[in-house]
């Protein structure tokens, strides 16, 4: 075999300067890189808008109905018109002619005053009110005779539950004025269509000074005013009312 010279190939010789100057300048760029993320998480609205996040929609709250206290039209009273009554006419005065002849006079009957009677019609309610009496241990064990309230429920012609309707409370009590208004289906111890308000702290008599009355969630009176009864008694200081829809 033919024997061949190896020739060694000259050695490349590196600048160590060069790499030091760009081992320097990606330093540099690291920390300029991390003091440009520090500065924007501290500063988010140097970010243009067009690289910002898309803010999320706010989450709304419905806020829970509260009731409305409703005015009280004002009661109509009669007023009675009385027609006025003629005035009475003079009679002429006669002038005799002769002596046999004698006048008589002519009196004009008087009319009796009329008095116009007014007539209140009135138009029956779409519901009615069925009140009765049991002790307040049947809703509040722990109470007994330290409670006394009205309880009930709001029924729709089907006899099924009627919900969002207002119930009004209004009158005295010893003396004292006492008001309430909550809606049916707020308290699910008397039923799906429940209410209950407190009137006092301990059983009292009272004989047609309160009432109550029911209002739809449009504010149209469903009842009149229904005067009740309360009793000192421990067994009667719960007054249930159970309002139904008749049309």
């Amino acid at each position: 075999m033919d024997n061949f010279e190896l020739k060694t190939e000259p050695e490349v010789k590196r600048n160590p300067v060069i790499w030091n100057i760009l081992t320097v300048i990606v330093l540099l760029g690291a920390c300029g890189l991390g003091y440009l993320f520090l500065t924007i998480y501290q500063n988010p609205g140097l970010v243009p808008a067009s690289f910002q996040p898309v803010v999320l929609p706010t989450l709304y709250q419905t806020p829970i109905p509260t009731a409305t206290i409703i005015p009280q039209p004002a009661t109509w009273t009669p007023t009675l018109t009385t027609k006025p009554s003629p005035t009475r006419t003079k009679a002429p005065t006669w002038t005799s002619v002769a002596m046999l002849i004698t006048p008589s006079p002519t009196f004009t009957p008087t009319d009796t005053p009329i008095i116009d009677t007014a007539t209140i019609t009135s138009t029956a309610m779409p519901a009615s009110a069925d009140i009765t009496y049991l002790p307040s241990t049947t809703k509040h064990p722990n109470l007994a005779c330290n409670w006394m309230g009205i309880g009930g429920t709001v029924m729709d012609l089907s006899n099924k539950p009627l919900i969002a309707q207002t119930i009004q409370l209004g009158g005295t009590l010893n003396g004292k004025a006492v008001t309430g208004l909550v809606l049916s289906g707020q308290n699910a111890a008397y039923g799906t269509s429940g209410f209950e308000i407190k009137l006092a702290d301990s059983s009292a008599d009272s004989t047609q000074t309160l009432w109550v009355q029911l209002f739809d969630n449009n504010g149209k009176a469903l009842t009149e005013k229904t005067y009740f009864d309360t009793y000192k008694d421990c067994q009667k200081n719960l007054v249930m009312i159970v309002f139904t829809l008749m049309r």
